[in-house]
């Protein structure tokens, strides 16, 4: 019956980071409209920044990030001129008013930064935002890159949250994708961190990687619980290389089928919950004190372009090439080509070169998705309490693919859809359903499972 269910229900769809999707957004979102967008942003909203640092010292290839590779640091520096520029430029747009309480580093690598350079991008951000006093600061980090002055530079700039991306301990694995990680690595920047006061440490694993068996993935799994991380995220290997050419490197005759991807998961997934760590969604793990596992039993966990997250902010705002950013009016997306957006920042223009405004419709149908991500369900009355009769089409989609779905992934339950247990593996083709853009649409997705 397992099986079954794969073949059926494993399609290539979104990853419902965000609604309406990526590939929806267009040109007439311009620097304008997110210029009044910016300056809408009230006293009362929460704002989180995303920076984007798109560049690597080496490439691994199964990364479907928007990055290059440079072995100089020249074009890192000039990089950072713009960036600080554009910086300048959105926060003279924002009010002072409004607090931000999460910043991300993101990339790329950011931990190539060098140490002055990461102070004196804070210093930048901290002059043009007005920031909590229990702002959190996360870093994406790769430990070939570290050492001791920039593990002092991370602590300067007030580091609470550090994320590592593992995929596989097993030399094959990682030569395969071009990712050389020791677990005696992994384990030096977990310490180091922890012992320069970070409160929380994220680990990334890949399942579905080349050469990879249910074995390497158990042996991954117990070595980074021997880390004790506070969250773990088990992501499946999206192969898209109609969209990243550096992919055709990884030979798709060495890839996992459909059935092992999913048994690959499926064991990860009980190790994690074995050892004590709570389900979060869809592909994450936490342990019961992490802020993001008290977020889901208290009904608070969200997903947006990071993944999911406890951040409460109303306003995501993206800096850097291809950083996205989510408002309350829609989505914006900066110029991907590191060149023009130099060129854009530089000039003192908003980067912004395309996005999507939400309508009711939009908010109404982000919202379920939202639900059935996060949570599993979504309630009609809750619902109707917010957005009153525009919710009968939603409900009656959603009785007609529970009583026509024969598989039982999904029920009508006290007035709320729910999707069970058999089905929660399949969230993201069920949201599908409830997506009015899908049909129409020209990208390309990867497999759900």
């Amino acid at each position: 019956m397992q099986n079954s269910l794969l073949n059926k229900y494993s399609g290539a769809v979104p990853r419902y980071t965000s609604y309406p999707t990526a590939p929806h957004f267009h040109e007439a979102i311009d620097c304008g409209k997110y210029a009044q967008w910016l300056q809408a942003i009230t006293a009362k909203e929460r704002v989180s920044l995303y920076l984007h640092i798109p560049y690597c010292d080496r490439l691994c290839w199964f990364c479907a990030c928007h990055t290059k590779h440079t072995l100089k640091y020249e074009p890192i520096s000039i990089y950072l001129e713009s960036l600080k520029k554009e910086i300048a430029t959105v926060g003279a747009l924002v009010s002072r008013d409004a607090a931000v309480t999460a910043v991300h580093f993101g990339g790329g690598s950011p931990t190539m930064l060098r140490p002055d350079d990461m102070i004196d991008l804070m210093a930048s951000l901290r002059a043009a935002f007005r920031f909590a006093d229990d702002v959190e600061i996360s870093v994406e980090m790769d430990p070939n890159d570290l050492d001791e002055p920039r593990y002092d530079a991370l602590a300067a700039i007030g580091m609470t949250r550090a994320s590592l991306g593992v995929q596989d301990f097993h030399p094959e694995v990682q030569k395969a994708i071009n990712r050389i990680q020791t677990f005696e690595q992994t384990k030096s920047v977990v310490d180091a961190v922890r012992a320069r006061g970070v409160h929380s440490v994220n680990c990334d694993i890949l399942y579905g990687l080349p050469h990879q068996t249910e074995t390497t993935v158990a042996e991954t799994v117990k070595d980074i619980l021997s880390l004790a991380p506070d969250r773990i995220a088990l992501f499946g290997y999206a192969h898209v290389p109609w969209m990243k050419k550096h992919q055709t490197m990884i030979k798709e005759e060495v890839l996992p089928g459909l059935e092992e991807r999913f048994a690959q998961m499926n064991l990860a997934a009980s190790m994690l919950v074995e050892a004590g760590y709570e389900p979060v969604g869809i592909d994450h793990f936490a342990l019961p004190t992490d802020s993001m596992a008290i977020a889901v039993r208290e009904g608070r966990l969200r997903r947006n372009f990071q993944g999911y997250t406890d951040d409460a902010a109303e306003a995501l705002i993206g800096l850097g090439a291809s950083s996205i950013g989510q408002l309350p009016q829609g989505y914006v997306q900066n110029m991907p080509a590191t060149g023009e957006y130099q060129r854009m920042a530089d000039a003192g223009s908003l980067p912004v070169v395309r996005g999507i405004e939400v309508s009711d419709d939009d908010r109404l149908r982000r919202r379920v998705i939202e639900e059935i991500m996060c949570r599993f369900a979504f309630s009609f009355a809750d619902l109707r309490s917010e957005f009153g009769n525009a919710v009968d089409a939603i409900v009656a989609e959603a009785r007609a693919f529970a009583q026509s779905n024969q598989d039982r992934i999904c029920l009508i339950e006290d007035d709320r859809f729910v999707i069970t247990e058999a089905g929660r593996p399949f969230a993201r083709t069920i949201a599908a359903v409830f997506d009015s853009y899908l049909a129409s649409g020209k990208g390309r997705h990867s497999i759900a499972v």
